[in-house]
């Protein structure tokens, strides 16, 4: 039965409307904020799957490019694999919702969004997130939500709820924040350099409307939700696990406590086989749960130490970094590079810098269509001992990558101060716990060894959580976790920034939701953090950007040409341009507004192209000389190209100091002459002489003009007049160089 339910966020309508489309999925809702319109559906399989140690949750987030009035570019015309951004949105809807669903269920649970319209003042990926939270919840699938979400800008220091775009453009930050009616369940964010307090307030401020957006859904939930269906748990049974703990409590105990993961990890391996051999003897079959089990009970082993006793596996204190190291410069030739290693984590970043047409093309759904900062991830199996080969990047990689590039994004020089496209590349040569951090610390470093002049060097650091599974308000947070710290605990709150603020958050969590307490806590923890990284390990390697570039990184000149002078400068097909090219090797790009932008790691040929281009846009003065070509032959003179696209005449009777009879005694097409310019008449023709940048012979005397009966019989006809000529070539030339070739005669 068709229902449709209505509320506002932020002054904006939301409608709601079920029973109509999808009705096969377990649940469906088509939801429409303003203009933007999602499809949200959510599908259980009947039965679970069988050989799986998870739950199988996916989570799609589909752009369809007629929800923004275009067509796909491309040979096939149609969608095909996810954007990037679309990615990005997938794992931001996916992070909230997982932790919500039973840890036992072994059903595929399939989400899908389908973006079919998009108003850029309500956005699709929040649409999406609630879209999302109403399907699973009206339907009968397992889940302990709904969750609502919201985007969070700032403005003048005041929290700004759903921002439209313009606001978006002014806002000093965009957080998007998911949570229920009591708890935060995730947070994205990039900003420039907010301080702790206030993005804590405006964590507090979103909170409010997610408790007016979960009361709507509950409101749904109540009139049309499905009752939950039962499912056979995937748990380790209670007899089982008794016997395990029992058996290889204080073993584990032994095992874990190692500040190598290799050590740790051969321990526990070890235990598993007595385990394995235990529960055999115990009962035939019974050790097919030996590997559940020895995770859950390293797990509890994990936790205990840490929540009771205070211990880290590793003897840590709960607020010690492990070991930092970190170098720049380790990779020759190439423009910037860098070496960063937190405990068992190294990650080498390499720097690359390209002319502004080199920046990321992007098709969306969205206003933004260039990237000039990129930031790539590779995480390659040998980084964590295993014998994986190499594959396309996955959600992980593009996500850590995304989250890389936020953070640097704030303190990056504008394009008029550095006019430089920018690519970073993190190689993840090791990993044991939070390298999407240590990415951050070595794009910092690559940026500054290329030249790149960044405000102010980023770090970033992760804090953990683990929360009494008695009394969730009593809890422990601690920081820089490493990755068994990751696997057993109940929070991944990775925070980027500067001496100033923060750059970007991300919160991954296992637990139904954080209070504002916890992540109180976890910004002072990281705060500290980062400023140990910037000011004990950053800085005194490289204490400021480079003030000069890598011998092999391009040299960019940037120019501002006339709007008027721009087809002067391009030519006829590219054809003034295009020789410019050639004749530097330098490479050139001229936008609509005029702005020019040389590139070339060679000084002298960027210079050379720079004053060629000089002279195209800036009219030649009187007594100006040039190196010029002859291009063709009159019988009263010859055409010189003095500038790329603009062209002279030089007089026969101006070609030397003695009488010449025939232009071919002098000059030849394709000689290379010193011209200088003597005339230029009111329409803008200009007349050349050779002869004036000769010295003058001694004793030279004018000679007379030519009287016009000395001239040969079909000038005097009116055949091959000058002036016939003049309008000729006047009249044959193309307008984009017609301006710069009228010559006077």
């Amino acid at each position: 039965m068709e229902k449709i339910f209505k509320t506002e966020i932020a002054g904006r309508p939301l409608v709601v409307e079920t029973g109509k489309l999808a009705q096969f999925a377990n649940g469906s809702a088509l939801v429409k904020y303003g203009d933007t319109t999602i499809l949200s559906t959510a599908t259980a399989s009947a039965q679970p799957k069988e050989g799986i140690d998870f739950f199988p949750l996916s989570v799609d987030y589909e752009e369809k490019m007629y929800a923004v009035g275009k067509i796909p570019g491309g040979y096939i015309k149609r969608e095909g694999r996810p954007s990037e951004k679309a990615i990005l949105t997938s794992r931001v809807i996916d992070r909230p919702i997982r932790p919500l669903f039973p840890k036992d269920l072994r059903n595929d649970v399939v989400v899908s969004n389908l973006v079919m319209s998009v108003d850029q003042d309500c956005s699709p990926e929040i649409t999406a997130m609630i879209g999302t939270s109403i399907a699973i919840a009206i339907s009968d699938i397992p889940w302990k939500g709904p969750v609502g979400g919201v985007v969070l800008g700032l403005i003048d220091n005041k929290t700004v709820i759903n921002p439209t775009e313009a606001q978006r453009k002014e806002s000093q930050m965009y957080v998007t924040l998911a949570g229920t009616a009591s708890k935060i369940c995730m947070v994205e964010a990039g900003a420039n350099e907010v301080p702790d307090d206030i993005m804590l307030q405006a964590i507090a401020d979103g909170h409010e409307v997610i408790k007016e957006i979960v009361a709507f859904i509950n409101s749904i939930v109540a009139e049309i939700g499905k009752p939950k269906f039962t499912y056979e748990s995937a748990d380790v049974p209670e007899d089982v696990f008794a016997a395990v703990k029992e058996f290889g409590w204080d073993k584990m105990r032994k095992a874990v406590l190692s500040d190598d993961k290799s050590v740790r990890d051969a321990n526990v391996a070890a235990l598993q086989e007595e385990v394995a051999a235990m529960l055999e003897e115990k009962e035939e079959g019974l050790s097919s749960w030996t590997a559940d089990a020895i995770y859950k009970l390293e797990k509890k082993v994990v936790r205990d130490y840490l929540f009771r006793e205070h211990v880290r596996v590793d003897g840590r204190a709960l607020d010690q970094i492990r070991p930092l190291s970190c170098d720049v410069d380790v990779i020759p030739r190439v423009h910037g590079s860098s070496f960063f290693q937190r405990g068992q984590t190294q990650v080498v970043n390499i720097c690359t810098l390209a002319p502004l047409s080199e920046a990321q093309n992007l098709e969306g759904l969205d206003t933004e269509n260039k990237k000039r900062y990129i930031h790539h991830y590779n995480f390659p199996g040998y980084s964590v001992g295993e014998a994986k080969s190499s594959r396309s990047p996955g959600r992980r990689e593009i996500g850590h990558g995304a989250l890389a590039e936020r953070s640097l994004i704030p303190v990056l020089p504008s394009e008029e101060e550095f006019p430089y496209a920018i690519r970073t590349v993190s190689e993840i040569t090791m990993s044991n716990g939070s390298t999407s951090q240590g990415s951050v610390c070595a794009s910092t470093l690559s940026l500054m060894d290329a030249g790149v002049p960044i405000k102010r060097p980023v770090a970033g650091i992760s804090s953990g959580l683990i929360v009494n599974e008695e009394n969730d308000e009593d809890f422990l947070v601690f920081m820089d976790i490493q990755g068994i710290e990751d696997f057993f605990g109940d929070m991944d709150f990775k925070v980027a920034g500067t001496t100033e603020g923060i750059t970007s958050i991300q919160v991954d969590i296992k637990v139904e939701g954080l209070s504002l307490d916890i992540i109180k806590a976890a910004f002072e923890m990281t705060r500290k953090g980062r400023l140990q990284i910037i000011n004990d390990i950053i800085l005194p390697r490289i204490s400021a950007p480079r003030a000069e570039l890598k011998p092999t990184a391009p040299r960019i000149i940037s120019m501002q040409v006339p709007v008027d002078k721009i087809r002067e400068v391009i030519g006829s097909g590219g054809k003034v341009i295009n020789k410019i090219i050639a004749d530097t090797g330098a490479d050139i790009d001229i936008n609509d507004d005029g702005k020019l932008f040389i590139s070339t790691p060679d000084l002298e040929a960027a210079d050379k192209a720079k004053k060629i281009i000089n002279g195209i846009i800036s009219d030649p003065e009187v007594g100006a000389e040039f190196e010029g070509t002859v291009t063709r032959l009159m019988d009263f003179g010859a055409f010189v190209e003095f500038i790329p696209g603009k062209e002279g005449l030089v007089h026969i009777s101006k070609l030397a100091w003695n009488r010449v009879d025939k232009v071919e005694d002098v000059v030849h097409e394709g000689d290379k002459v010193k011209v200088k310019v003597i005339e230029i008449d009111s329409q803008g023709r200009i007349n050349l002489s050779i002869r004036d940048t000769l010295p003058k012979p001694e004793g030279y005397v004018e000679e007379e003009p030519r009287r016009r009966e000395n001239r040969p019989q079909r000038e005097r006809r009116g055949g091959f007049s000058g002036n016939r000529e003049r309008r000729n070539f006047d009249n044959n030339d193309d307008d984009s160089n017609r301006k710069g070739r009228r010559i006077e005669f």
